[in-house]
């Protein structure tokens, strides 16, 4: 009888014990779930094609994967960790929009699993040149991002193009890794990702198949809206810097994002040098970049100059409000790659709080001086080749182009987070 009743008890243990390791190992294989409701309401304009929606995953750390539903169909979306802790810190995903409407997303966040994976739509590489490897668009030293100290004399022709380049289907990017810091732009004649095939050089073969190839020669002007110093009434490059950086941040099926920075920089004789992050961020199927940048320790003393490079036979634009743009020609005939013009418009807008002068157009660049709020600046940047088969082709269309890009960057969709979660 004891025996019998000592059997049982032990397997009223082992039971129990089994259904707890069921249950725990049940709730550690299932992942931890928010759930958001996301309403988008649209001010008076059409948006061309998808909007952005970005959401701070601030309240929701350790995101792994997310999903994002628009009447039960699904819509891709991307997390990415901006600052490269490990952690994501912010989703994105498009939404179609029309004047006066509002919307409503599901969002699942997910802390556990593998991201979700879609087509993508953005690209961004960092290469070392290969001494090794002769062909301009086969390059394979592959980065994510590169540090210089000071000691360094030639950083330019350290990396492949020059540079950290980045694109979307309609246009493509690199940033010289020097103390100029230009974005030189890449021309598409047919919409799509060239850049991992072409690395901004295409061969003959690749020209005569419809690839795109490098628009702009650059030499010290401001390219398309490079930051500067602004030192005493004259530009002033990054030169004097103890360390120079660039890094891929993010690519996906929603944007690119890469940076540049500058620590330690001597912004001025007599004063202490100061840190200054540069980021650009692009998102898939529009043809602008956003600019921001941040000072560290923050100095809104500090004045920048920034605007467009001016271009041969050209025509400007100015709404004398922080909106500029140009059309016209580049070419260099001293260069082999460059030697044959090439007609294209550039575009920035500056919003008024971080605008202080527009300078007169030169022979050089068409410009601004700015200044930072609390240590940070933002701005614009859009361009058009005259080669591509969906873009602009005459001053007059771009103009107006530019003008309506203004409005619609004045007038930002609403966005609400509600979470569901008790």
């Amino acid at each position: 009888m004891f025996s019998l009743a000592f059997v049982t008890s032990n397997k009223r243990l082992l039971l129990f014990f089994v259904l707890n390791l069921f249950i725990s190992l049940g709730s550690m294989s299932k992942p931890s779930i928010d759930t958001l409701i996301v309403l988008v309401t649209c001010p008076k304009f059409d948006y061309d094609g998808d909007y952005p929606v970005i959401i701070s995953l601030k309240d929701y750390p350790s995101v792994t994967r997310s999903i994002v539903y628009s009447d039960n169909i699904e819509l891709p979306s991307q997390l990415d960790d901006l600052d490269g802790d490990g952690i994501n810190d912010e989703l994105c995903f498009f939404v179609n929009v029309k004047k006066k409407q509002k919307y409503s997303f599901q969002v699942i966040l997910e802390k556990g699993g593998e991201p979700k994976r879609y087509s993508p739509h953005t690209y961004a590489e960092l290469l070392l040149k290969n001494p090794k490897v002769k062909e301009k668009n086969k390059q394979d030293l592959f980065i994510q991002q590169i540090v210089v100290g000071k000691d360094l004399d030639d950083s330019f022709h350290l990396l492949h193009h020059h540079g950290v380049a980045f694109e979307n289907e309609l246009i493509a990017l690199r940033i010289y890794f020097d103390k100029r810091q230009t974005l030189d732009l890449y021309g598409k004649k047919r919409k799509g990702l060239e850049i991992k095939d072409t690395q901004f050089y295409p061969n003959k073969q690749q020209l005569l198949d419809g690839y795109g190839d490098d628009i702009l020669w650059a030499g010290n002007a401001l390219g398309l809206g490079a930051l500067r110093g602004w030192v005493e009434c004259k530009e002033q490059l990054l030169d004097d810097v103890e360390y120079r950086g660039q890094r891929i941040v993010c690519q996906g099926p929603i944007r690119t994002i890469v940076e540049v920075t500058d620590k330690g920089w001597l912004w001025k004789k007599g004063e202490n040098r100061i840190n200054l992050k540069q980021r650009f961020t692009l998102y898939a199927g529009c043809r602008d970049v956003i600019f921001e940048a941040w000072l560290n320790p923050s100095n809104d003393s500090i004045r920048f100059f920034t605007g467009l490079q001016h271009l041969l036979n050209g025509k400007e634009y100015s709404n004398h409000e922080g909106l500029r743009g140009n059309w016209g020609k580049s070419c260099n005939p001293t260069d082999s790659i460059m030697a044959h013009a090439q007609t294209l418009g550039m575009g920035i807008f500056v919003p008024d709080e971080y605008l202080c002068q527009e300078m007169p157009c030169d022979s050089l660049n068409d410009a601004f001086i700015i200044a930072p709020q609390n240590g940070y600046l933002r701005y614009y940047l859009t361009y058009s080749s005259d080669k591509e088969s969906y873009g602009f082709h005459q001053a007059q269309s771009w103009f107006s182009y530019l003008k309506r890009w203004k409005e619609l960057l004045a007038h930002p969709i609403r966005v609400d987070v509600i979470c569901k979660n008790p």
